[in-house]
């Protein structure tokens, strides 16, 4: 017999020698020739996996070399008529991967049975544990089967795949006949509830397939899409596989071969994530990612990482089944759900009509004789969002027609138009991006597109693929017309409702990054392609120009907002400049909060909206006074400092003894902080009489800055508070956002940290959180001249699979007389501390900081002098600093350890 031609599941275990393994059942202790046995096997397998055999073969026949095992454990006992022992779930698909659970039932056909081989049944479950099985086990009576079907859709789906390895075969062919469609779950009942189950999967996954640590079992586009289709599509059509339905007209040949070898490339996948895990890991962990690529021979190159190459064919794959599943589900609902139900259609045009809420083509030949109608149907649904979605006959016609997308059809002024006037209806322009991407669509008519699809950035700061991030972006910008969005975005609710032409954004947003990848400045090559999409769609120069412009300026905002001085008139002017008017000022404030939010939603916490709101008022201030008009610094000092002097009268404190104060003080402070913390910093340091430090905590009241717990340090006679501070807060789990260092004439620091908690969040008013924070300053700011190591917390376990080498600039600015040093650096607990002391060694002054936390690195800013307040000016100390910053760093990388204290 070609026992090739057999089914895996008939298939003789030629490896398993069973005549050697019942002589040592004779010879040995059997626990023992069990578990070697089980060792021997497991060997076996995972070497011919790392080989590269087939996968299909090593799952089937781990399930099948199981089988085996249970049949021996199962004759150690006698036992009765009327009961037997059933593999379900995937197990009972003869499906088994290294560490997989083995679902079993016990099955009975009474209670009476049951309770009769009670001791033989925990003899069973307790050897096979002992012999290193991971078994999920239950013990059922026939009649307790059918009840828990009945009530439960799980326990139904599980008993459809199950398969008798040992014992009375009688009773599950009995349990078969009564939870048969016929007797309880019908195809229409279990449909409906294995549909909802998925789309409530889904959502647990943000319902994208471009998850940055993906579950390959139950995200959309995992295994668990195949296996819905199955589950569905076998009761409806009452068959045990899927190849039974082959010609049967519910899977095309080429749907069929996407099945196969989807589920395939996705099996080996999950067995290499057990075989690193060790265990039933079923997320494809960072720290797994890497070495699934090189498992499988992925090799970097010029262009890309192993890793992203792995992962953009993992996303690549599941967008694919995710689009399949679409299909098919939709196919099985029209033939389930509709069957026998008059349809209720209604022409939308010659081409295309409504069939009980879903798009159809009104004939087959529709896209062949008007192929723009490839573009049209998703303006037709962008147009009339009661359009539930597309019928499955028509997917098809598409997939089958998208060959005729090519550089013809994207220069017709026809199709140009088309895809256009999808940009005017924002209410549905993303959903129908997101099907034209899903069933091949943008891809092809956007070249470009198409080679950001599935494209992953290996970092923690884009928790989306490209493609996924561009559509997120534009589903932000869309979302800022809805009435709930003021409340969180009170600024691009507002400016958006203003801007002449928001299509221009919203093309804006889709070129923003779609040079990703490609190598050089993908903001300037994004802006050669957008010129290019603007000219072909017959855009006007001016709108050309502005799109062209966000392209290549969508992150100079942010730059701006997160590393440099925002309190500075200078940095607001010049950015004014770059800006040059008001109109663009609003679309790049709209894309630059859209393309943040669609970035990380971490990233957008109270603090950096605060400075994003403070840049776009002071750069709208200066516009209107004209730029021209530059703000007097010494005319804002002035008002700043007249403003103080009124709330500390109120006080009962005296001018005289204000600007006693205030004479020690430099006129950046003056220019930097509110009059209201001028104030309340002037009225404490007044009335602390001694040379102690003094600490002070709040809520910041700068209505600009808001988003943030404002800590004012001042201490006498010491040069290295802020390495004191960063130890501190970093130890009490706090997350420093700017520092704001003063140095006085008589000796004294003057500091300003904006802190965060973990969340992103400020601290509260908590009188004894404050308080500890406070007595943790003291502590440390006692300790400062005397300790040796910076104490380090835990490094999370996401941030570890990052090591990118430091990275450091460093350069003079004439204008504000600070040599500004710039690093970039795995992000890791102790960090600021750790530079800190890199510049006591080196004897530097920081004089101000602006701290960026950008997912899994930083990119902080430190605007530094030398002990004499000059800019660095020696090359050779300049050269030891950058380089002793980037050691200690990278050494740093590869620690982790302590404590962590929470707020």
């Amino acid at each position: 017999m070609d026992t090739a031609a057999l089914p895996y599941f008939e298939r003789p275990l030629f490896f398993f020698d069973q005549a050697r393994f019942r002589r040592a059942l004779a010879e040995q202790p059997v626990i023992t020739v069990f578990k070697d046995a089980i060792t021997a096997a497991n060997r076996q397998f995972d070497a011919r996996f790392r080989e590269g055999e087939d996968i299909r073969a090593l799952v089937h026949e781990r399930a099948l070399f199981v089988d085996c095992m249970l049949h021996y454990a199962w004759h150690r006992n006698r036992w009765p008529l009327g009961i037997s022992l059933e593999a379900v779930g995937g197990y009972g698909r003869c499906e088994l991967h290294p560490h997989s659970d083995i679902d079993l039932l016990v099955l009975t056909g009474n209670d009476n049975i049951r309770d009769r081989c009670q001791e033989q049944i925990e003899q069973l479950l307790t050897f096979l544990w002992d012999i290193g099985l991971e078994i999920g086990h239950s013990v059922r009576s026939l009649e307790e089967c059918v009840g828990y079907a009945r009530n439960d859709i799980t326990v139904a789906t599980n008993l459809m795949e199950s398969r008798t390895l040992v014992g009375d075969s009688s009773l599950r062919i009995q349990l078969m006949q009564e939870t048969a469609p016929d007797q309880l779950w019908p195809a229409d009942d279990f449909f409906r509830a294995k549909w909802q189950e998925q789309i409530q999967r889904h959502q647990k996954y943000n319902d994208t397939e471009y998850n940055l640590e993906p579950n390959i079992k139950n995200a959309p586009g995992g295994l668990r899409d195949i296996q819905m289709i199955g589950w569905v599509a076998k009761r409806f059509f009452q068959v045990r596989t899927l190849k039974q339905l082959e010609g049967k007209g519910f899977f095309t040949e080429e749907e069929f071969s996407l099945l196969q070898s989807g589920e395939e490339f996705l099996w080996r996948v999950r067995y290499g994530l057990h075989l690193i895990a060790g265990r039933a890991e079923e997320r494809l962990l960072f720290d797994h990612q890497r070495e699934l690529a090189a498992m499988f021979g992925y090799r970097d190159n010029s262009e890309s990482l192993a890793v992203e190459q792995f992962m953009h064919r993992y996303y690549r794959l599941v967008m694919s089944l995710r689009e399949l599943n679409d299909v098919l589900l939709q196919f099985l609902h029209e033939v389930i759900l509709q069957k026998g139900v008059n349809k209720n259609v209604t022409a939308l045009n010659e081409r295309f009509q409504l069939r009980d809420h879903y798009i159809e083509a009104a004939h087959i030949y529709v896209f062949e004789e008007t192929p723009s109608a490839l573009l049209e149907i998703f303006v037709l649904m962008a147009k009339h969002p009661e359009i539930q979605g597309v019928r499955a006959s028509t997917i098809r016609l598409i997939r089958e027609s998208r060959h005729l997308i090519d550089d013809d059809y994207r220069r017709n002024p026809t199709n140009t138009q088309l895809f256009l006037e999808l940009f005017h209806h924002p209410e549905g322009l993303v959903e129908q991006l997101k099907r034209m991407s899903r069933y091949g669509i943008l891809g092809l008519y956007l070249p470009e597109f198409g080679l950001v699809t599935g494209q992953m950035q290996h970092d923690l700061f884009h928790i989306y693929t490209v493609d996924a991030h561009t559509l997120k972006v534009m589903q932000n910008m869309c979302d800022f017309w809805a009435p709930d969005a003021k409340d969180e975005f009170p600024i691009a609710a507002h400016v958006i409702k203003r801007l002449p032409k928001p299509e221009l954004l919203y093309i804006a947003g889709l070129y923003h990054d779609i040079a990703k990848g490609r190598g050089g400045d993908h903001s300037t090559l994004g802006a050669v392609d957008a010129e290019d999409f603007c000219q072909r769609h017959g855009l006007s120069p001016r709108e050309t120009r502005l799109i062209c412009w966000l392209v290549e300026q969508h992150l100079l905002m942010s730059a701006v907002a997160q590393k440099q001085d925002i309190s500075d008139p200078d940095v607001i002017h010049d950015f004014a400049l770059r800006v040059g008017d008001q109109q663009r000022l609003d679309y790049l404030y709209t894309l630059t909060v859209a393309d943040i939010n669609g970035t990380n939603k971490e990233l957008w916490n109270t603090w950096r909206a605060s400075l994003m709101r403070q840049l776009y008022m002071e750069t709208k201030r200066a516009l209107r006074r004209g730029l021209e008009n530059n703000i007097d610094k010494h005319e804002l000092i002035e008002e700043t400092q007249q403003s103080a002097l009124r709330k500390l009268e109120r006080k009962g404190i005296s001018a005289d003894t204000a600007w006693q104060l205030w004479s020690d003080m430099g006129e950046e402070y003056f220019m930097r902080e509110t009059a209201l913390d001028i104030a309340w910093h002037s009225e404490a340091m007044i009335q602390h009489t001694d040379d102690t430090p003094l600490i002070l905590i709040k809520k910041t009241t700068n209505r600009e800055l808001e988003g943030a717990t404002q800590i004012f340090v001042r201490s006498k006679g010491r040069k290295n508070v802020f390495a004191a501070v960063a130890t501190a807060l970093d130890q009490l789990n706090l997350n420093i956002q700017d520092a704001r260092i003063y140095n006085s004439n008589s000796g004294y620091t003057v500091d300003t940290f904006f802190v965060l908690n973990q969340d992103g969040e400020p601290l509260g008013d908590d009188p004894k959180v404050l308080k500890r924070i406070q007595d943790a300053l003291l502590d440390e700011l006692r300790l400062v001249d005397d300790y040796s190591e910076v104490i380090s917390r835990r490094t999370p376990r996401r941030l570890k699979h990052f090591t990118m080498p430091t990275r450091t600039s460093l350069s003079n600015d004439m204008i504000s007389g600070y040599t500004v040093l710039e690093v970039i650096s795995p992000d890791r607990p102790g960090l600021l501390a750790c530079i800190g002391r890199v510049f006591l060694q080196f004897d530097i002054l920081l004089q101000n900081a602006k701290i960026a936390t950008l997912g899994e690195r930083v990119e902080d800013v430190f605007f530094i002098t030398d002990n004499e307040g000059e800019p660095l000016s020696d090359p050779a100390l300049c050269e030891a600093l950058q380089r002793e910053i980037c050691e200690q760093l990278d050494k740093r990388a590869t620690k982790s350890s302590a404590s962590v204290v929470n707020f």
